[in-house]
C-alpha cells in the first residue's frame, strides 16, 4: 500500500456475528473497516470516502451482491470487490467475476486466505490510485504547454523529424529543438524517448 496510507475495507453482509468477526479480523491486521447490514446502506455510503476493497455478501436480505456490484459499477467507482457467500456455484462464480470482481471466497472462509486476497485487491487499488495520480499530474503539466508546444508535440508523437516540423511549421530546425527542450522542462521528462513514451501511456498520439 502507499506509504501512510491506512486501506479502508468496505463490509457488507446483513449477519452481524460475520461483520463483527471480519472486522475484527481486519482490524487486527492493520486495516480499517466500515461496516453495513445492507447493500442499500453501503449504496448510501458509497462515494463519500474512498473504499480500498468491497467485501460483499452475495446473498442479502433485498439487494444481493450483484445488485450491489451493478450499481457500483454504474456509478464507475472502481473498487475492488470480493464476493462471499455460503451458496456459491459456478453460474454465480461465473456472474460475478465477469461482471468484474476481483475474487469470490466461499463461507466459511480461512482466515490467511481472505487475508491475501484483501492484500492483493488493496494492492490493486494502490496501483489505480497511483496511476490515477500520475494522469492527474500530467494533465497539470500539459496545461502549461503554449498552443505552439502542443503543435510540436503532436508532430514529434506523429514521428516527424525537426526539419519535417520546420517545413510544416514554417520556422528553423533549431527553433523546434527550443520547443522540443521547453516542452521536455514542462512535462518533466529528460530525454526525447521518455517524452513520447510518458505521452503514448497518457493515451496521446494514438490513432
Amino acid at each position: 500500500m502507499t506509504p501512510g496510507h491506512t486501506a479502508l475495507i468496505a463490509l457488507v453482509d446483513d449477519d452481524e456475528a460475520v461483520r463483527d468477526s471480519l472486522a475484527l479480523l481486519l482490524r487486527l491486521h492493520g486495516f480499517a473497516t466500515r461496516e453495513f447490514a445492507s447493500g442499500e446502506a453501503f449504496l448510501a455510503w458509497a462515494g463519500t470516502e474512498p473504499a480500498d476493497c468491497v467485501l460483499l455478501d452475495l446473498r442479502m436480505a433485498t439487494l444481493s451482491g450483484l445488485d450491489v456490484q451493478a450499481e457500483l459499477a454504474r456509478r464507475r467507482l472502481g473498487w475492488p470487490i470480493v464476493m462471499l457467500t455460503a451458496h456459491g456455484d459456478v453460474a454465480t462464480t461465473r456472474a460475478a467475476l465477469k461482471a468484474g470482481a476481483f475474487d469470490f471466497i466461499e463461507k466459511p472462509f480461512d482466515d490467511e486466505v481472505l487475508l491475501q486476497t484483501i492484500r492483493a485487491a488493496t494492492q490493486r487499488s494502490a496501483e489505480r490510485r497511483t496511476q490515477a495520480e500520475r494522469e492527474a499530474r500530467f494533465a497539470r503539466d500539459l496545461e502549461r504547454l503554449t498552443a505552439r508546444e502542443r503543435e510540436v508535440l503532436g508532430h514529434v508523437l506523429a514521428g516527424r523529424h525537426n526539419r519535417e516540423i520546420a517545413v510544416l511549421l514554417d520556422i528553423s530546425p533549431r527553433t523546434i529543438e527550443v520547443y522540443k527542450a521547453r516542452i521536455m522542462d514542462k512535462l518533466n521528462v529528460d530525454r526525447l524517448p521518455d517524452l513520447v513514451r510518458l505521452a503514448l501511456e497518457m493515451g496521446l498520439g494514438r490513432e
